[in-house]
């Protein structure tokens, strides 16, 4: 088990125990061996007119504290090379208001991470920022990564006449992307783009199936400066990557990505329901592919321009900020490209072909994916899934029912036609 404390400056203990990692949130330590969490940010965030409530705050605490523990526990020292046991400690402005949901929060982080989750929520909390409240004159909040889905549903929302604040993580490779797209959304002046700003010293882990709690936090933040309640925050991901089903029985649970599994949200906000934070997660194309989501967005024009500047690859940096072509998001992009017409993909791959492609490292997502399609076509999609689809209700099984089976529709398009198949 490794063991991580993340809280303020001023309760930071003179000792820690053995192998136990610490953080501090917003300000450094300047202590050998003690990480830092977004040093800087509260006080930009008052500048800026910030004043969320203590349980927003508290929220984003969380958020950053468990980005900072899945950082810092390696999973090629946990028994299995993947599944780690993590003991968190949190620092809370208002940690009782936590206390009766912990083990609802163990369970959720179990689902997005894969890990076994220890928590204590205790006092040493940072205050939440007291800015001068500057209300902004939007009327919801869309996550934008820079990827092709939040492109589309920001073109559909303010195409639909909604006027969302457009927020986004700071990515080393899409950073300007988003901007770009900010401005081109007519969202540029209100777009908050925040980093979780995690830094300390040894490895870090890579896989990163915690970072996306930091994206959450920072839309709960930017709501908090929108009037009415609840604010809507919308997170555009097509219903085949939502549910992410395992290509080959080796990728079942968090090694495919949870990030916006609809039970993982709906975990999520049962919590923020439960904390009294006034924010409604929409997954808006959670019963749409990827390719429906091309052929159906509203400014098919604007859309046709930038498409193909948008990023999709799991291993963009890995080839120089080129898509490599070959990873399970690429060839769902390729699909959804195929699947919108000939010609629109104008993307620079590094494999342009998925025939012949060279597997050098790593899982060779083009047979995981040919016999993912051939288990279909042979035991047909519901013996295929398994369990995969018990966490819907009934009346939305059919509908996640269908959009698998039209995802790997167009996977079997793509496959087929780069002679894999």
């Amino acid at each position: 088990m490794t063991k991580v404390l993340c809280t303020s400056v001023d309760h930071l203990p003179a000792t820690l125990a053995d192998g136990e990692r610490a953080f501090t949130l917003f300000k450094s330590a300047k202590r050998a061996g003690v990480g830092t969490i977004a040093q800087g940010w509260r006080g930009s965030l008052k500048r800026k007119g910030f004043a969320p409530s203590a349980q927003a705050w508290d929220f984003v605490q969380f958020c950053l504290s468990v980005c900072a523990a899945d950082l810092c526990c390696l999973r090629n020292t946990s028994a299995d090379g993947w599944t780690r046991t993590i003991e968190l400690t949190v620092g809370l402005h208002e940690p009782l208001r936590w206390a009766p949901w912990k083990a609802h929060v163990e369970r959720m982080l179990k689902v997005l991470t894969g890990d076994y989750w220890t928590l204590h929520f205790v006092e040493g909390g940072v205050a939440p920022p007291n800015g001068r409240p500057q209300p902004l004159a939007h009327d919801c909040i869309s996550l934008l990564s820079g990827g092709l889905d939040s492109l589309v549903g920001g073109i559909d929302l303010v195409t639909r006449g909604r006027r969302p604040a457009f927020v986004s993580q700071l990515a080393h490779e899409d950073s300007e992307r988003q901007r770009r797209y900010a401005t081109l959304l007519g969202g540029g002046a209100t777009h908050m783009q925040w980093s979780h700003g995690i830094n300390f010293t040894g490895s870090r882990e890579p896989s990163t199936r915690g970072r996306s709690l930091a994206f959450y936090g920072f839309a709960v933040i930017a709501a908090s400066k929108i009037a009415g309640q609840p604010v809507q925050v919308f997170v555009p991901e097509n219903g085949f990557i939502c549910v992410n089903p395992p290509l080959v029985p080796g990728r079942v649970s968090s090694l495919s990505t949870r990030t916006t599994h609809p039970l993982f949200i709906a975990m999520l906000q049962e919590l923020l329901e439960v904390l009294g934070i006034g924010v409604r997660l929409e997954l808006p194309y959670r019963f749409k592919t990827k390719g429906e989501m091309l052929r159906e967005c509203t400014n098919q024009t604007l859309l046709n321009t930038v498409s193909s500047d948008s990023t999709s690859c799991g291993r963009y940096r890995t080839y120089n900020r080129t898509h490599c072509g070959r990873c399970v998001p690429c060839m769902i992009r390729r699909a959804a490209f195929l699947a919108w017409g000939h010609g629109r993909d104008r993307t620079t791959y590094a494999f342009p072909s998925l025939a012949g492609s060279d597997k050098s490292s790593g899982p060779d997502d083009p047979m995981a994916a040919a016999l993912a399609v051939l288990s279909v076509r042979e035991q047909g999609l519901d013996r295929f899934l398994g369990a995969t689809l018990a966490f819907a209700a009934p009346g939305e099984r059919g509908s996640y029912r269908r959009v698998l089976q039209a995802g790997f529709g167009e996977l079997e398009a793509l496959l087929q036609a780069e002679g894999l198949l």
